[in-house]
């Protein structure tokens, strides 16, 4: 129960700022965001596969 009201917490705390900044700058930084997931994303996969390889 502890750990779930720490999350909700720092879910607040996190999602606080979003709430005060304008959409396009939210929308332009949750793009950087996801893009930046993706890079990594396959960097993994693909760096995974190629040590499987060898």
């Amino acid at each position: 129960m502890v750990i779930l009201v720490v999350a909700l917490l720092l879910l607040g705390v996190a999602l606080g700022p979003v709430a005060h900044v304008p959409l396009p700058v939210t929308l332009v930084a949750a793009a950087a965001i996801c893009g930046w997931l993706l890079v990594f994303a396959a960097r993994e996969r693909y760096g995974r596969q190629s040590t499987r390889r060898s």
